[in-house]
């Protein structure tokens, strides 16, 4: 699937089982909770932090998969082509980066 079928997709179901979309403001919190559950995910699965009991059957694929859900939500409601959006910046980070991450020691 395209990024501009999962547009068509994710537009075609608020409108029929989802009824609307959330105004912009509800889905701004909503991704920031989606994003909250990756990384309480990541804490315990990649980091130091421990899975707690009700943490059982997390699923960080249908985690990162709601945060998408919620993102492309709130670009269909603002007009935003997300395939347009992404190729612009990839192009910005290509000419801002061109030497950056060759030149840094770190990444050596």
């Amino acid at each position: 699937m395209t990024i501009q079928e999962a547009q068509e997709k994710v537009d075609q179901w608020i409108n029929t089982t989802g009824i609307r979309y959330f105004n912009e403001l509800t889905n701004t919190a909503m991704l920031m909770e989606e994003v909250g559950e990756v990384a309480r995910i990541m804490a315990r699965q990649y980091g130091e932090q421990s899975f707690k009991k009700s943490d059982e059957d997390v699923n960080l694929a249908d985690e990162m998969a709601d945060v998408l859900f919620v993102l492309i939500c709130l670009a269909n409601q603002t007009g935003i082509s997300l395939t347009d959006a992404l190729h612009k910046n990839l192009e910005k980070k290509t000419n801002r980066d061109a030497d950056r991450h060759a030149n840094n020691e770190k990444l050596k």
